[in-house]
């Protein structure tokens, strides 16, 4: 049996990859988390949430720099408790990111399987899911007052 591995080109689009994962995740730990959970971005200069200021709730990504911020920082509860889906994503990125670069060192073919099963369809649905039931901790944490 054959062994398959990537040409080239292949293994410079996983570079690419690995360092666009790789690349917010930098930005995550050159900022401080904000303490009350949500914030972080305007360290970046991006300007305060709109949709929390006009409704006095938080918006579906409120507090996903933050909990990525907090997840570089390995501190993974108060990541979990500042967005859900902020922390999971952060993960994904690290991972991402760390097979990108095995791909691009070994020739290795790591994007099948994960091609594979973001092509079942039942991927994107079960993402959306976990979007909304972060969106929906959020909230009650909102109301609550919970923070990291």
């Amino acid at each position: 049996m054959t062994e398959c591995k990537l040409r080239p080109t292949g293994r410079l689009a996983a570079l690419l990859v690995a360092t666009c994962a790789a690349a917010p995740l930098v930005i995550a730990a050159s900022i401080t988390p904000a303490a009350q959970g949500m914030g972080t971005h305007t360290a970046l200069g991006l300007p305060a949430c709109g949709w929390a200021a006009m409704a006095d709730l938080p918006c579906p990504s409120c507090g996903m720099t933050t909990a990525f911020s907090w997840a570089v920082r390995g501190d993974l509860l108060s990541s979990l408790i500042a967005q859900p889906m902020g922390m999971l994503l952060a993960i994904a990125a690290a991972m991402t990111a760390l097979a990108g670069l095995w791909a691009a060192a070994t020739g290795a073919p790591v994007q099948r399987p994960i091609t594979a099963a973001v092509m079942r369809g039942s991927v994107g649905w079960g993402v959306l899911g976990l979007l909304l039931a972060a969106w929906a901790w959020k909230m009650w944490s909102w109301q609550s007052g919970v923070t990291p």
